[in-house]
């Protein structure tokens, strides 16, 4: 194996944080005063999955509502696959998220000074906060990237990808090796936090911007860390469908609070037909009605969110960021129904962690879409992700302060170079994955899938990037294959009769 022996070495800082989404700036504003340095691709807090976001945050906040109450609706969308402990630390903490976020200078959508709760899919209650009615997500980053930039203990640095986790002579982790368009850079650190989110944007079709591609979880599968339940893979049932039929990567997203607000689907016909797949039509668990929306387009037949009663001219006041997208692709929501097609959104699976956020490797821990918290089980349920990267990210922090791993280690030579992906193939790896280990699965497809990524493999220097995302793809596809049933987002069309 080869290495890159010139390098760049930072000072060390107390805390690393690896991304700069909801989750890794959660966890540096709340480690205070431990002094903590966020490396980022983009601009800290502008460009991440989270400032996408559109749905929401869920929090128990009405009168009839409660966190045992929230927390039943999470287990029943997880089928009941999560870890019931973290998912009542997780319900239990959405109002104090909410209020902090407050703290921080988020503004809420509110109705005579009362915070107003939507709802959505799965959820019993109406508790999902907004704001600026579908960018919730940005109005969070805004708010964390304000505060992240006036702390005097976080130092923010843009435009660095972390190819490898630094290690010492026992594995531990102490720090991360990163390429800065230039020359290759080592950030020692006493505690790594990995906060890169997901892999959706591996899929061809996607809502998430393209560095949400699994490279940080490749990070921790190739030091050494335990990654789980990587088969969960969430596919958002209503993204704007792409009048070019061979485009590939990020499609707007229509927010699920569209159908929260009554909108509804029908066929090119002009028919609704979720009456017939779930008792409760629009709003049943996303993996049904993406499910059912994908079996409609394979038949030939379009399929739309149909707003013009349930929002009609209301649609630029409540959905700015929807009405924004649509009319760029020449589509008046007000008048006209909008075409969709379902997108790979979120995944539920990652670095495995415990109750602290703690890896299986030592000195490494993990939050947000990054990490398998066990709150989400086989299905995350809507506007619970917002919440986790929040809530455990806090979390997180604080433990930091009272409890840092020791430091001073010295870490090992890089093992990677900065060589990724050649543009076709990480092109033809999207197409592969959707067409083979997409929202309806077959052990004959994943096979095809295993055996066309070690192809590729094979081609690769074995000490590349662009190998490691090779081999976390193939370690997705190994756990899809692993889990012969269909449960929850994980769908096997060779198993439904044992479903």
């Amino acid at each position: 194996m080869s290495t890159q022996p010139a390098f760049i070495a930072g000072p060390p800082s107390e805390v690393l944080v690896i991304g700069a989404g909801a989750a890794g700036l959660s966890t540096a504003l709340a480690a205070a005063p431990r002094a903590v340095r966020v490396l980022s691709l983009a601009e800290p807090a502008r460009d991440g999955a989270s400032t996408w976001a559109q749905g929401g945050i869920a929090a128990a906040l009405g009168a009839q509502d409660s966190p045992a109450l929230h927390a039943a609706d999470t287990l029943a969308a997880g089928q009941h696959l999560n870890q019931p402990d973290a998912v009542a630390r997780l319900t239990a903490a959405a109002a104090s998220v909410i209020d902090w976020l407050q703290t921080l200078g988020a503004h809420f959508d509110r109705r005579d000074d009362v915070l107003l709760l939507g709802r959505e899919a799965a959820h019993g209650q109406a508790r999902i906060v907004h704001a600026h009615g579908d960018a919730t997500g940005a109005e969070v980053m805004r708010a964390l990237g304000a505060a992240s930039r006036a702390a005097r203990h976080i130092e923010l640095l843009a435009a660095r990808r972390a190819i490898a986790l630094a290690q010492d002579a026992s594995a531990r982790v102490v720090g991360a090796w990163a390429w800065n368009g230039h020359a290759l850079e080592l950030w020692p650190a006493r505690a790594v936090v990995l906060a890169s989110g997901g892999y959706a944007a591996l899929y061809r079709s996607t809502t998430n911007p393209a560095a949400s591609d699994g490279s940080g979880m490749a990070l921790a599968l190739v030091a050494g860390a335990r990654l789980t339940d990587l088969e969960f893979v969430q596919f958002h049932p209503t993204a704007l469908a792409p009048a070019d039929a061979a485009h590939d990567g990020q499609l707007p997203l229509l927010t699920e609070a569209l159908r929260g607000a009554g909108a509804t689907l029908i066929d090119q016909h002009g028919q609704r037909f979720m009456l017939a797949e779930h008792a409760l039509a629009e709003l049943a668990p996303r993996d049904v009605v993406a499910r059912a929306i994908a079996a409609r387009r394979l038949a030939g037949s379009a399929v739309f969110l149909d707003a013009r009663a349930a929002i009609g001219a209301e649609f630029p006041q409540r959905f700015p960021t929807v009405f924004a997208a649509c009319m760029q692709a020449g589509i008046d929501p007000r008048a006209q129904p909008m075409p969709v097609t379902p997108a790979a959104h979120y995944c539920m699976g990652g670095v495995f962690t415990d109750d602290r956020a703690r890896s299986t490797l030592d000195g490494l821990y993990a939050v947000g879409e990054a990490a398998a918290s066990g709150v989400h089980g086989a299905n995350r349920l809507a506007s619970n992700s917002l919440l986790e990267g929040l809530a455990f990210g806090r979390d997180l922090g604080l433990a930091l302060v009272a409890d840092l791993p020791r430091g001073g280690a010295t870490a090992q030579p890089c093992p990677r170079r900065h060589q990724p992906l050649a543009a076709d193939v990480r092109a033809e790896l999207a197409a592969l994955l959707w067409a083979q280990a997409g929202l309806v699965r077959c052990e004959q497809g994943l096979a095809l899938a295993a055996a066309q990524i070690e192809r590729w493999l094979d081609q690769q220097a074995t000490d590349s990037s662009g190998a490691d995302l090779l081999r976390f793809a193939a370690a997705a596809v190994a756990a899809m294959r692993a889990r012969r049933d269909s449960i929850g987002a994980h769908w096997r069309s060779d198993a439904q009769q044992a479903a």
